[in-house]
């Protein structure tokens, strides 16, 4: 019989500073649900500035960091960049919500380029900013023949 995990430990790349100065590194998050994708999307904040939509999901899903166990969407706010990038690639992967990219082979010139497999379900609730590789320009695609 296999067991489903459904909670993460983390430890942050650099910590989250309290405001006595207490650093909070290591964490909890939690796989999220439906109501966590959803939810969020009604909240004024979301509406008004879809950007948020990472620090509401991100307040629903980590259950404890460091001594913190009540986290909310202001202690998320609080996080220095590389850890609020480090929490959204951890619930992308955690949640299978990464791309997948397959090899093909243009059928007109052979040459082979990187594609991604859409979701399925549609598209991501947080956006995937992973990806480090060039896009391709014109001069590199195969307009056929």
């Amino acid at each position: 019989m296999s067991v489903l995990v459904t909670e993460l430990e983390f430890e942050l790349p650099k910590g989250y500073v309290d405001a006595e100065g207490n650093l909070h590194r290591s964490g909890v998050m939690r796989l999220a649900t439906a109501a966590d994708e959803i939810y969020p999307l009604k909240d004024p904040r979301v509406r008004n500035w879809p950007a948020y939509l990472i620090i509401i999901l991100l307040s629903r899903v980590v259950t404890r960091l460091g001594g913190l166990t009540d986290i909310n969407p202001g202690i998320i706010e609080g996080l220095f960049s590389e850890d609020l990038a480090y929490l959204q690639d951890m619930y992308n992967h955690v949640n299978g919500l990464i791309p997948r990219t397959i090899t093909v082979e243009c059928p007109h010139c052979g040459r082979s380029h990187e594609a991604e497999v859409p979701l399925l379900g549609g598209l991501r609730a947080t956006p995937w900013t992973g990806s480090t590789r060039r896009q391709p320009s014109s001069d590199d695609m195969c307009t056929g023949p």
